[in-house]
């Protein structure tokens, strides 16, 4: 007696290419919540270094946090390779592993041993961690595109970087004593003028680079904008030799319209080349029968 066989499994290659349609899938549908759980988390990470957060504020911290994991894992799994993922995703599984340890309460061991930097470094991860996941939220609800993106990127940034410079700098003599020292001090470091007062932890410090970074990447794009605009203002003068936008389309349609004529005389030409035989050949012989008798 014969048994039924099984039919045979599918292709890795097509299982993988599902499995990655359906990632996609679930990425889309989840990516409106997402968005809006990674912003009310940035603001949280603010609050706590500046003020503090209360019960109800914590429960709410530690609730989209645990949203974020179980989203973390679920595209793990449907990953269909594993370590790119981790690659291109380590900087969120690293601001998801540092509340962990909050949680577990290993950063206030570290702090009862006496190693202050240790916890300080991990503020500074989750920090760095948070405004990283806050950045890609913005992007996706902006589209990563134009002005209005720069600029409350760069307001994100701000007091994002604001609350980790008065976090790591009020407990220290002569360092930030208000957030809203804070606050002017981070705002002179990303317009490129910086300020006397140098941070003094070395946390203070990485974070100091980092915003120095982000504002000499970004003051150079506020600059080309300014310049455009006020070339496109100069270009829109009748009396400017400046090409603005408008004439450059002005030039593109010309140049079509002259490419168009220009392939009509060219096929012309061809039609012309390819008629009728020359007349000496077809005019009738003596005898009726064409050319030649």
């Amino acid at each position: 007696m014969s048994h039924p066989s099984t039919p045979p499994p599918p292709p890795a290659s097509a299982l993988n290419q599902e499995r990655l349609q359906l990632l996609r899938q679930i990425q889309n549908a989840l990516e409106g919540p997402m968005v809006f759980l990674g912003f009310v988390w940035l603001v949280l990470l603010v609050v706590e270094l500046i003020w503090g957060l209360s019960p109800a504020l914590q429960l709410v911290n530690y609730a989209i946090w645990g949203v974020f994991i179980l989203d973390f894992l679920l595209q793990f799994t449907l990953a269909p390779e594993k370590l790119p993922f981790l690659k291109s995703n380590w900087l969120t599984a690293v601001s998801l592993v540092v509340p962990a340890l909050r949680v577990f309460r290993i950063a206030r061991f570290a702090r009862v041993l006496g190693t202050v930097r240790a916890a300080r470094g991990l503020r500074l991860v989750r920090v760095l961690s948070s405004l990283n996941r806050g950045m890609k939220s913005l992007g996706a609800a902006m589209g990563r595109r134009g002005f209005g993106y720069m600029l409350t990127l760069s307001v994100a940034v701000l007091f994002a970087g604001a609350a980790g410079m008065y976090a790591f700098e009020n407990e220290v003599a002569g360092g930030l004593s208000s957030f809203s020292e804070a606050l002017w001090w981070t705002a002179m470091i990303l317009i490129s003028l910086g300020s006397e007062y140098w941070p003094k932890t070395p946390e203070g410090r990485a974070l100091c680079f980092v915003l120095a970074l982000y504002g000499f990447s970004i003051f150079g794009y506020f600059t080309a904008l300014l310049a455009s605009f006020f070339l496109d203002q100069d270009a829109a003068s009748p009396t400017s030799d400046v090409a603005g936008a408008h004439q450059v389309e002005e030039l593109r349609q010309e140049v079509q319209e002259l490419r168009r004529e220009l392939q009509a005389v060219l096929a012309l030409h061809q039609s012309a080349a390819s008629g009728p035989t020359s007349p000496e050949k077809s005019a009738p012989g003596p005898n009726g029968d064409g050319g030649e008798g």
